[in-house]
């Protein structure tokens, strides 16, 4: 491939990278302060869609599978430690 169409090509990956990147980090950072604050009710809906976040993240190639499982064992360890 010529160097210029690869060039191109890096960069058209990398804006959709990091438009998708962006949208799990400020999914996984709401779900965190959600369950920071301590409210229950509010965090299980929140909680499943940080995690659906990082699932798309995974399966288009942005994250590892592997980081993306840490992130949402991570999450689920906090929410599981609020009161009921």
């Amino acid at each position: 491939m010529p160097a210029a169409k690869t060039l191109r090509a890096q960069r058209r990956k990398a804006s959709i990278n990091r438009s998708t990147r962006s949208f799990t980090r400020s999914r996984v950072k709401a779900a965190s302060e959600v369950i920071a604050s301590g409210s229950k009710s509010d965090d299980d809906a929140v909680l499943r869609s940080a995690v659906s976040a990082l699932d798309k993240a995974v399966t288009k190639g942005v994250l590892h599978r592997n980081t993306a499982a840490r992130k949402k064992s991570r999450l689920a360890k906090q929410y599981n430690k609020l009161p009921s």
